[in-house]
């Protein structure tokens, strides 16, 4: 069986030969991705698909320079947060704190196994952890949001978050230490209650 890393690097030689059908499958394997990540940039769902959309055409023009020295994934993360960084530049706009909304789809997922199980009151305390968490998460600086994000829920290696966030992999282990600290600090109370 060929691994997702392999069949990726295989439509990128078919979108380097010309088959434009090849890159139509990466998109809609990562669109939803690209779009939550953009969406920790950007609040307006209009301009997050837009930018999203301008990523892949970016992608999808620079495909010829993509050497496969990092997985496509790690690439087009890349693409994805340079352009969603220019664009509010260009908007005179700073990266604004994540819409809570963008991660309740990977936390239900997590959580689905239990709730058929778990009891109201378990459902409200999970609830309100989850709400802190995302809370703790949007509040944090945008190089420690980034970091743990990629690493959390996207499940980047610390390699492949150093590359997409272009710094040393000491750096990125300590920006995730930061923002699990962060974390932990605000959800041990919580917790505590609950023992």
């Amino acid at each position: 069986m060929i691994d997702p890393q392999q069949a990726d690097q295989q439509l990128v030689e078919r979108v380097q030969q010309g088959d434009s059908r090849a890159f139509d499958m990466l998109v809609l394997k990562y669109q939803h991705r690209i779009l939550g990540l953009v969406g920790s940039y950007i609040n307006d769902f209009q301009e997050v698909q837009d930018v999203t959309q301008e990523a892949f055409i970016k992608a999808y023009k620079a495909m010829d320079r993509f050497r496969g020295d990092s997985s496509f994934y790690t690439w087009i993360y890349r693409i994805a947060i340079n352009t969603a960084k220019n664009h509010l530049v260009s908007k005179g706009r700073k990266p604004q704190t994540a819409n809570v909304d963008v991660y309740d789809a990977e936390f239900a997922e997590l959580s689905t196994g239990l709730k058929d199980i778990d009891s109201p009151e378990r459902n409200l305390h999970r609830n309100e952890v989850e709400k802190v968490v995302h809370g703790v998460i949007n509040d944090l600086p945008d190089e420690l949001r980034t970091a743990v994000l990629l690493r959390e829920f996207d499940g980047l290696s610390y390699d492949e978050i150093a590359e997409v966030m272009s710094c040393p992999v000491g750096t990125v282990r300590s920006r995730i230490f930061r923002a699990r600290e962060a974390i932990d600090r605000e959800v041990e109370p919580l917790l505590r209650r609950d023992k």
